[in-house]
């Protein structure tokens, strides 16, 4: 409840716009394995449908649809001309046989990969794995049924591998940081509404991942100080700021960091811990429903920038809303990748990362400014604002070209 005593209505994960029903929903079972593996096709546009493929133990149907549903908002926020879908299978992708499990779960989806379903990295995913898987299966990259539809698909395929193959400052590529470099993004057009300075605004990520680490790298870059990250393992705590550079250096293959090898002055914390964490900005960048009614009543930031897609139950974002604390949703905050993938794509941006970076920057710290300033005026919450954005989206022309 708010002060005046009205329950407060949940908040829906989907733009108003989308439709209640996916176009498709399909399950796979794995012969060799048992596994079970899910593609939900949320809307075609042009029909085409984006969104990355998961792998994690206990992957649902529904988290799946949840999941396609909110593709669907992220490209109709950003203007993309392509609907929304998103895969998911139910494997440890730590597990020897994980990676098999993936190529099987590929060719049997391959009528969509051919034709419709354009698809990248995500939990338990690495973009460099689905690429190779892609490549055994003669599909070349995981953007394929766009890419196979473009006006020279060699010019494409060398455009989008240069795009994700740009070497960044870290050591890094541009494919693999570019999603949290938007997280990011929207954290300092968080402290720009707020008027934050941004050296004495503090944050906390939960993850360490591909998503959490890029956000974390960049929010260090910029000046703002990460004083907590967790990764499986537990938190790690630093009230003046963790060396991120040196951190990230520390990771193993699966986003986790050597407590070995952590300087002696960094605190550490139970996993959970990092909900509660006194800091100007909660970021959830490891699981979908990490915040819940349970745990939602800990949070101590004033904003929470979701990384993570669904990171927030409507339940729980409707009991933060009550306390006064926005949360900045999903289809907003982490839609970085997919709109640039959509832009490289469409040769909108190339190889040069300062272009891409640009581009992301302008248009995310532009939508954050928006949500939080009808949050400040009006309490509107951030959702309600960018589902309203969403169903503003301009009709798109059937037959869009990719040059």
């Amino acid at each position: 409840m708010h002060e005046g005593g009205t329950p407060l209505p949940q908040l829906p994960i989907a733009p108003v716009s989308a439709p209640a029903e996916p176009l498709l929903r399909l399950t796979w079972t794995d012969r060799v394995t048992g596994a079970h593996g899910y593609l939900v096709v949320h809307t075609l546009v042009s029909g085409l449908a984006t969104g990355g493929t998961r792998m994690r133990a206990g992957c649902t149907m529904s988290e799946v649809e949840d999941l396609a549903r909110g593709m669907a908002a992220k490209t109709a926020t950003f203007e993309l001309p392509v609907g929304g879908a998103k895969g998911g299978i139910d494997f440890d992708p730590k597990h020897p046989d994980a990676v098999g499990v993936l190529e099987r779960f590929c060719q049997a989806m391959r009528p969509w990969l051919d034709a419709h379903w354009v698809t990248a990295e995500d939990l338990g995913v690495p973009q460099h794995l689905i690429d190779e898987v892609f490549s055994r299966l003669g599909l070349e990259q995981s953007y394929h049924a766009a890419i196979r539809r473009s006006v020279d698909p060699a010019r494409t395929l060398r455009r989008v591998r240069a795009g994700l193959n740009a070497p960044v400052p870290g050591g890094l590529l541009l494919g693999d940081v570019i999603g949290g470099y938007g997280v990011a993004q929207a954290c300092l057009g968080v402290a720009d509404a707020h008027g934050w300075e941004t050296g004495a605004t503090t944050v906390a990520i939960q993850g360490i991942g591909t998503m959490g680490g890029g956000a974390a790298w960049y929010l260090h870059e910029a000046g703002m100080r990460v004083v907590a990250v967790a990764d499986a393992a537990g938190t790690l705590y630093r009230a003046g700021g963790l060396d991120i550079p040196e951190l990230l250096e520390l990771r193993d293959g699966y986003g986790e960091i050597d407590r070995s090898r952590l300087p002696g002055d960094v605190e550490l914390l139970p996993r959970n811990a990092i909900v509660g964490m006194e800091a100007d900005i909660l970021v959830p960048a490891a699981i979908s429903y990490a915040l819940t009614p349970d745990n939602s009543i800990d949070v101590a930031a004033k904003v929470v920038v979701e990384a993570a897609n669904a990171a927030t139950t409507p339940e729980a974002e409707a009991m933060l809303a009550a306390r006064g604390i926005p949360v900045i949703p999903d289809f907003v905050a982490n839609a970085g990748a997919a709109a640039w993938a959509w832009w490289l794509l469409l040769g909108q941006v190339g190889a040069n990362p300062a272009d891409s970076f640009h581009r992301l920057r302008t248009e995310m710290r532009a939508k954050v400014a928006l949500l939080l300033g009808q949050w400040i005026a009006a309490k509107v919450p951030p959702r309600r604002t960018a589902q309203e954005l969403a169903e503003s989206r301009p009709d798109l022309p059937e037959g869009v070209v990719i040059p």
